[in-house]
């Protein structure tokens, strides 16, 4: 019989080792426009590399922790390129799979800000190695060597079986049947979070899987409509540990206005909530309650929030009708109870800084690394969004998706000041580096 798919993998071979961070998803060649206007009018491009999750893994493996991207690429010059790339940052690639038969992605973009109506991005992913992604088409041992699996809602749209690989990776499995839980011996206390900083990667609710990150990396563009996007992109962030999105991305995937707290009504379920606002800055609920397992997502109704298309429900998600006081309490006929929204979360708010932007792009991906990696310190819940926004800061302070972070002590020393002084910094290019702090400023009187 001929295969007309892509092949299977043989996951008999030595386990890898393990990472601090594993990410999952696809990474293209990005080609940089020469100068601002439009596609039709830049003469030249520069090539870079882009993908939301390789990201991540760069930028936290420059930071100095053990990364892993795992992914499939075409057997081609521009997969070489890919590989080649993400591994000088340290990130191991050994995880990553070649097609012969589907080639790699890559995209052009314009110089603008992409909330604009002057940004222009061509994407020539359709069909693409990354797309081919499937419960067996990757290693998933790779997967799970972790302390912490970063997933994106961005590879949940690139195709079904892309889809089909993050419910398997998301959905709770119960404990192997070898080794049942015993009822009978107490809880370890050390295991317990700490209402005020992150769970230790170790300690992840679900003892059968790592710690389970998700951006929800809502765009439109990607999905095939937009029903899907919402219920899809809903469901995984509810089997999540720690979900990052942002305010204007659960108000166009859900419906969802209200500021941090609807958002966390319609979303009660992860440990951790980090709900980014923009210019504004971020804010992270943590549950002070340990996460227990819940019904599949599918089957239960919603309190809070708007009632998007799926759950139970039959209007449409294009209507993206906002959520109003009489919505809230409302469940669809014939749904199970809903999962109750926790009471006696911790709620941490850390403002944004001001920065002099280059390029607003890889800022979101680079939050996520900065985050990641103070919750892989234990540190607390300021400190975290405040690394994040520092990570966020180098992102934009250079033209493409990846800047240089921070070291360690330089992050923490501007992480570890007061609110006065953190609300008067100013970053600008070059920040990053020792030799040019000119372009930090806490402005004195």
């Amino acid at each position: 019989m001929t295969r007309t798919g892509p092949p299977e993998r043989d996951d008999t071979q030595r386990p890898p080792a393990a990472a601090e961070v594993v990410t999952l998803g696809e990474s293209m060649v990005t080609f940089l426009p020469s100068r601002p206007g439009s596609l039709a009018d830049v003469p030249s491009f520069e090539r870079a590399i882009g993908g939301a999750e390789s990201n991540v893994a760069c930028v936290l493996a420059a930071a100095g922790h053990t990364t892993r991207w795992v992914s499939r690429v075409g057997a081609d010059g521009f997969g070489d390129h890919l590989v080649q790339k993400i591994a000088s940052y340290g990130v191991d690639t050994s995880a990553v799979e070649r097609d012969p038969s589907r080639p790699t992605g890559i995209y052009f973009r314009t110089a603008g800000d992409r909330s604009t109506d002057a940004h222009e991005v061509a994407y020539y992913r359709t069909g693409s190695a990354a797309s081919a992604m499937s419960p067996t088409t990757v290693d998933l041992n790779a997967l799970q060597a972790t302390q912490i699996l970063h997933l994106s809602g961005i590879t949940a749209a690139l195709s079904e079986t892309c889809r089909s690989l993050l419910q398997t990776l998301t959905t709770p499995q119960p404990p192997h049947p070898t080794q049942p839980p015993n009822p009978t011996q107490a809880p370890n206390p050390t295991q317990a979070p700490h209402p005020t900083h992150a769970p230790h990667p170790t300690h992840a609710p679900h003892p059968t899987r790592p710690l389970l990150s998700f951006d929800v990396n809502y765009r439109e563009g990607l999905w095939p409509d937009a029903t899907t996007a919402g219920t899809t992109l809903l469901a995984l962030a509810r089997n999540a540990d720690l979900v990052f999105v942002g305010e204007d991305e659960a108000e166009e995937a859900w419906g969802i206005t209200g500021g941090p707290e609807a958002i966390r009504e319609a979303l009660p379920e992860p440990h951790t909530l980090v709900i980014k606002s923009g210019s504004r800055g971020a804010t992270v609920f943590e549950s002070s309650r340990p996460t227990h397992p819940h019904p599949p997502t599918e089957a239960r109704g919603r309190t809070g929030g708007c009632s998007p298309a799926g759950a139970g429900a039959s209007t449409a998600l294009p209507s993206k009708a906002p959520c109003s006081a009489p919505d809230r309490g409302r469940t669809p006929p014939g749904t199970p109870p809903p999962h109750p929204v926790r009471e006696g979360d911790t709620v941490t708010t850390a403002p944004a800084l001001s920065v002099d932007v280059v390029a607003p792009v890889g800022a979101g991906d680079a939050f996520a690394a900065g985050f990641l990696s103070a919750t892989l310190r234990g540190l607390p819940a300021k400190h975290r969004l405040r690394h994040g926004h520092l990570m966020a800061a180098a992102a934009l302070t250079v033209p493409g998706d990846l800047g240089t972070p921070p070291s360690r002590t330089h992050a923490d020393r501007l992480a570890a000041l007061d609110d006065h002084a953190w609300g008067r910094l100013r970053l600008g290019p070059g920040w990053t580096n020792a030799a040019d702090r000119a372009q930090e400023e806490v402005p004195t009187p």
